[in-house]
């Protein structure tokens, strides 16, 4: 028996309120950056342990202006800073979504392919003489096993 690990159906309106929803995001997402692999590669990236340094960096570096030189924004890494406090819930509600979305996606192909070799194995029984031959040998292309070509190994020159 198939497997049923979701039923879920989307109407119209579902589909077109996440749709405008999306929209929505995409519209605010637009000033965002989207860096090139190289980019991800090459920048400074903030773990844990770094962002408590800059965070006290910065708590001292706004305490001492006088000491930090005019070329060093102090205001505008305040302004990123409060910017990524503000953004961070945003982004996990967003990958928890994201992650949901994957495996539902997930679970109903797993669900459609539960079904499908279930419905094959019943095909192939009941499909012997009553005309359905060929739709089973059609069906039956994704389980060939044509193997690898044998190569014959090369004997050492000796």
């Amino acid at each position: 028996m198939s497997q049923h690990l979701i039923s879920l159906s989307l109407s119209d309106n579902d589909l077109t309120d996440i749709d405008a929803a999306l929209k929505i995001l995409e519209d605010r997402f637009a000033g965002f950056l989207a860096l090139t692999p190289e980019e991800r590669r090459t920048i400074l990236k903030m773990g844990d342990k770094t962002e408590a340094f800059c965070r006290q960096t910065l708590t001292v570096a706004i305490q001492n202006t006088q000491a930090i030189p005019p070329s060093l924004d102090v205001v505008e890494a305040q302004s990123d800073l409060l910017t990524l406090d503000k953004l961070r819930p945003r982004l996990h509600r967003l990958r928890d979504l994201l992650s949901r979305g994957e495996d539902t996606d997930m679970a109903l192909g797993s669900d459609i392919y539960s079904f499908s070799l279930d419905a094959y194995a019943s095909l192939k029984i009941a499909g012997k003489g009553a005309g359905l031959e060929t739709l089973r040998q059609a069906m039956s292309v994704r389980f060939n096993r044509g193997g690898k070509a044998k190569t014959q190994a090369t004997q050492p020159v000796g």
